[in-house]
């Protein structure tokens, strides 16, 4: 797509799903993959008991500086003999009588830029835009559609890796709410150790018709100063996503700088839509 009114036709005209729900993600650049935090950090094909015991040992620190408490987290010793068991394992990732271990205490550690294997998604359209073009110079951006279960159910085999959605509903940082967030984990069962993390693309790559569906949409980064004055006019912005001190000063220093120097005239129906 070459403007950001095609992709927003598109949106507002696209079925919605008969089961599930739309899942959205955007990134700066069109040529990056799609990985996790973790993944970039250079840990591949982690055993998520290692991960696990990994961000037990900085918990201590960090509620210290942060005054959180996450209370009693399950047992590393647990958490091992679960996640080395298929069965075990699959039923923790499925929330099913095994809930997934830690996961406010990871959620929040995703949105304070630890190396994370949680895939962060937005069910809004206009988020994952936002952050699509936030910091886009050149080139194309691109935005993320994923589908879980477009036909209501979801195959999965012990040979192959598996994308697991984790629910909204999460007590952890006001940021996972703000953003409207969902996350995905991708892991693949080995025999020998137990189940590791692997990369998304490994299932994205299969294109199944039925399940984990991914479309990918590239708009010119030339976009930017139109799409973000647009998104603003709907209050949404760095400080409405992120309310921190530093969010608010980028967000002034759009408005009244990085605006000025591309002025762009909103559509009237942007400004009649627009609440007091």
């Amino acid at each position: 797509m070459e403007t950001w009114e095609a992709f927003e036709e598109y949106i507002k005209n696209r079925e919605q799903p008969k089961f599930g729900s739309n899942l959205f993600r955007g990134q700066g650049n069109s040529q990056w993959a799609l990985e996790t935090t973790l993944e970039r950090s250079g840990e591949r094909n982690i055993l998520f008991s290692k991960y696990y015991r990994t961000i037990l040992v900085v918990r201590s620190q960090i509620e210290s500086f942060t005054g959180q408490d996450w209370g009693e987290l399950p047992n590393p010793m647990t958490v091992s003999e679960t996640f080395q068991e298929y069965d075990k394992g699959s039923l923790s990732l499925d929330n099913i009588g095994l809930p997934f271990p830690a996961y406010s205490y990871m959620a929040y550690l995703r949105h304070h830029s630890f190396p994370s294997p949680l895939f962060d998604w937005t069910r809004s359209p206009y988020v994952a835009a936002y952050f699509a073009f936030r910091h886009a110079i050149e080139g194309r951006v691109a935005i993320y559609l994923y589908s879980e279960r477009p036909e209501n159910f979801k195959t999965s085999s012990s040979s192959n890796a598996q994308i697991k959605l984790l629910g909204p509903y999460v007590k952890t940082h006001p940021r996972h709410f703000l953003q409207q967030s969902a996350y995905t984990i991708c892991l693949k069962f080995q025999f020998n150790s137990g189940w590791h993390f692997s990369p998304h693309e490994s299932v994205f790559s299969l294109n199944s018709p039925t399940q984990d569906q991914l479309w990918k949409f590239t708009l010119p980064a030339s976009e930017r100063i139109k799409v973000l004055k647009i998104l603003d006019i709907h209050n949404l912005n760095a400080f409405s996503l992120f309310d921190s001190e530093e969010a608010l000063m980028e967000t002034m220093a759009l408005r009244h700088i990085g605006f000025k120097q591309a002025p762009v005239q909103p559509d009237a129906n942007d400004l009649n839509n627009t609440p007091a």
